[in-house]
């Protein structure tokens, strides 16, 4: 069924299957040993594959959001019921037993025209799907029908996306960002008008204030695709410029008074999604740094040293790494997507590492009789070791106060 029926026709790896029983009761299933696993709606697991089984269902909304539904499992409703109730064509297409295909709303004709085509308007009743669309615009680089961008455009202006949980957005976002194409997840939310309601701290790159800055998103995202960057380099990516300059307080979700930093809209952002840290911390890292790591050289070495210890460079080189490839990429602003640039702040901050983690720590523990003293004489040590080991190669000061 659905998925997994799309993603054969599309030659792509298949990694659930699961099917529709029409006609049957929970109890038959339970009596043939399948294991009742759904609490909403009768969904059972297959006692031998463990693959679900799904009792053919149709929908009735009845409240806000994308809980407030009623569910029928009657034995009377039919297959095709049960795909309308499906958010698009592509994902309404099933396969028998025998192999045999049965599409009625024209999922493979919409497959083949790389469009993303609604079924009914009952589409409209849950907001969730204007994220799913987005997405799967992400993964396809499809092109959204006019019709449905229509029926999502409705959804951003009634109020409906509101009823979403941060947790919900977050994982559609995360998982968005982690497909081939995450720049068509904003373009498609921008086009819908759900941008601003989703994410107000990036609308207004797309209000024609910002043109400069949309499109260096857009391409950052986009190379950070091409290079098949870790989700968390692309997630810092989206909020590169965060941290640059003064932005109006209307772009917060919140009403303020003042002038608001782009940086505290990180924070802002970040909070209110509940983004995990591990995405949180190197957006912040890059939005607050990626400037200064750009002219890293310019440093001289005590500044130097300093500043690595604020990127807890010596302790955490897998984020380090992850760090310089954001900045690395941050700087194709108006380049091509596809081959990253010369960057050789990376290459010098990879090496002065090196030397300041090579420091003998020994010495300095049989030196020093407290913490204080330690991270002094370690400072020093590596001020030091980089002044021996850079010389002839260093473009900064000297100086080491």
């Amino acid at each position: 069924m659905g998925g997994a029926v799309r993603d054969r026709l599309l030659g792509r790896a298949i990694v659930d299957r699961d099917w529709v029983v029409v006609g049957a009761t929970p109890e038959e299933l339970i009596r043939l040993g399948f294991r009742q696993v759904g609490r909403d709606f009768p969904v059972f697991l297959h006692p031998r594959t463990q693959e679900e089984y799904a009792l053919a269902r149709t929908e009735r909304k009845q409240g806000r959001g994308y809980h407030g539904f009623e569910f029928d499992t009657a034995t009377n409703v039919t297959l095709e019921q049960d795909l309308a109730r499906r958010d698009l064509t592509i994902n309404a297409i099933a396969q028998d037993k025998h192999g045999k295909l049965i599409d009625p709303y024209g999922g493979q004709a919409d497959l083949e025209k790389g469009i993303l085509r609604h079924i009914t308007s009952a589409f409209a009743e849950d907001p969730l799907r204007v994220l799913r669309v987005a997405r799967f615009a992400a993964r396809f680089d499809y092109r959204v029908a006019p019709e449905t961008l229509e029926l999502m455009r409705s959804l951003a202006i009634s109020g409906e996306l509101t009823t979403l949980t941060a947790e919900r957005v977050w994982s559609e976002l995360e998982r968005a960002l982690g497909e081939p194409h995450p720049a068509r997840f904003i373009e498609v939310l921008h086009a819908c008008g759900a941008l601003s309601a989703l994410f107000p701290e990036l609308a207004y790159l797309f209000d024609g204030t910002q043109p400069d800055l949309r499109v260096h998103l857009l391409r950052r995202l986009r190379a950070s695709a091409h290079h098949k960057t870790p989700t968390t380099v692309r997630f810092a990516l989206l909020l590169y410029d965060f941290g640059a300059t003064e932005s109006p307080a209307t772009l917060l979700p919140v009403q303020a008074e003042q002038q608001t930093p782009r940086r505290h809209l990180l924070e802002i952002f970040c909070a209110r999604l509940k983004v995990p840290s591990a995405y949180r911390d190197l957006a912040s890292l890059v939005a607050r740094y990626h400037g200064k790591i750009h002219r890293v050289r310019a440093l001289d070495l005590s500044a130097l040293v300093d500043f690595l210890s604020d990127l807890d460079a010596f302790r955490r080189p897998a984020r380090l790494e992850e760090l310089l490839l954001a900045c690395e990429i941050g700087t194709m602003q108006g380049r091509g997507d596809e081959d990253l640039i010369s960057y050789p702040q990376g290459a010098w901050i990879r090496a002065t590492v090196a030397v300041c983690r090579a420091v003998e720590m020994a010495p300095i523990l049989a030196q020093c009789v407290d913490g204080p003293q330690v991270k002094a004489a370690l400072r020093a040590a590596r001020i030091e070791a980089l002044r021996h080991n850079l010389k002839g190669d260093w473009t900064g000061s000297t100086r080491s106060d």
